[in-house]
């Protein structure tokens, strides 16, 4: 869990809020405290049912799905009762080394008291989060790094209450994304959707397992996009909802009105560590890629353009004519790199990648470092007052 400050300059005011990664449900032992997995039955075994089966739902009411074995009411129920079986609960076992006297290491106490042997103690941690099953036949789940990370023991427990011993694959701190996988029979995946399609206003559905009660459904609408200023990973492009997400929520799943995955929640905002509409969610675009890589190679390859640069400033933008501050300012071209071999030049400034607009230096360095070492992507950016179109291939980072 980490504070961070938000200042108001129109009234001089600081508010300090919590920045949570939702696996925040820590329990140490003989903590009474236990996981209820939720109950229900297994949804259906071929997810390709999903798709059928909320064309039916959807009916006139407003485009909102319905129960027609209830009069058609407007209800989300008959859409999560197919995808549910997918969202699994993670609990882990870990030992943290707990210092007995932390005052030993101020050299104030150590000049009285001298050097006095250090006295540790290995207490053992236990922690509630959440997963989505993501390959059925292989037994993948995906769920964030901060979920499962110093984990001794990983165990995976499904809709049906069936628990299951995970096996970790990989993970990406950067991005908080892990792969896990267990062998089992019967799994229930969930589609994936395309998060580049997603629009200010959508509504989506939250599911997962806040504060290890089992599993539980909210929803909301999509706040806003490509949020890079966080501050819970090295590399980020969340979608934002109000749909609410709690601490044990971490890795569950946020899926639209069809029941495809459009992404992994993973952090909230919030005076007191608990919901207040600010929630966070890795795009399931950028989960897909990082699961390859972890699958196939254990480890995240990662882009790297090979560029120095600085935000675009009101001044700056003035200085050169501009009504807008977004984009990023070369600065510098590092030599036999990605840049300097696609042409860019100190002094451009990159105005979007692949037609997405480039918002500040974080957001070009977010989406560089998200693309697959070797991928092409085309650069807008203006050089001497015209616009140009470079095509890149991204390198890697080292």
């Amino acid at each position: 869990m980490r504070a961070k400050t938000v200042k108001n300059g129109l009234f001089g005011l600081a508010l300090t809020l919590l920045i949570v990664p939702f696996a925040a449900c820590d329990f140490f032992d003989g903590d009474e405290r236990t996981a209820d997995t939720g109950g229900g039955t297994a949804g259906p075994a071929n997810i390709g049912e999903v798709s059928s089966a909320v064309a039916v739902a959807i009916t006139g009411t407003g485009g909102l799905p319905t129960d027609p074995a209830r009069g058609n009411i407007p209800t989300l129920a008959p859409l999560v009762d197919i995808v549910a079986p997918s969202v699994v609960n993670i609990s882990t076992t870990g030992t943290v080394t707990r210092q007995l006297n932390p005052l030993m290491q101020d050299p104030f106490f150590r000049r009285f008291f001298g050097e006095l042997p250090d006295r540790q103690l290995d207490q053992e941690t236990h922690s509630v989060g959440s997963g989505v099953i993501i390959d059925a036949a292989e037994g993948y789940v995906v769920t964030n790094n901060h979920v499962i990370q110093n984990a001794d023991e990983i165990v995976v427990t499904l809709r049906d209450r069936r628990e299951f011993e995970a096996e970790l694959i990989g993970t990406d701190p950067a991005t908080d994304v892990a792969i896990l996988r267990i062998d089992a029979e019967e799994l229930t995946e969930i589609p994936r959707g395309n998060s580049e399609e997603l629009r200010v206003g959508d509504f989506v559905i939250a599911i997962g397992n806040p504060f290890g009660l089992g599993q539980t459904v909210t929803t909301g609408i999509i706040s806003a996009l490509d949020r890079s200023t966080v501050g819970t990973a090295d590399l980020e492009d969340f979608i934002q909802t109000d749909a609410a997400i709690n601490p044990g929520n971490s890795g569950g799943a946020l899926i639209d009105l069809t029941g495809r995955l459009i992404g992994i929640n993973t952090a909230i905002i919030g005076p007191n560590g608990g919901n207040v509409g600010i929630g966070f969610a890795i795009p399931v675009d950028i989960v897909d890629a990082r699961m390859r890589q972890l699958i196939e190679f254990g480890s995240v390859r990662r882009g790297l353009l090979g560029v120095r640069i600085e935000d675009m400033t009101p001044p700056i933008a003035e200085a050169l004519g501009l009504t807008s501050v977004t984009g990023a300012i070369v600065n510098e071209v590092t030599k036999g790199s990605a840049a300097a071999n696609a042409g860019i030049r100190p002094g451009d400034i990159i105005l979007s990648v692949d037609g997405n607009s480039v918002t500040n230096s974080a957001d070009l360095r977010n989406k560089i470092g998200l693309t697959t070492p070797g991928n092409e992507v085309e650069l807008e950016l203006m050089r001497r007052g015209g616009l140009e179109t470079l095509n890149v291939i991204v390198g890697e980072a080292g």
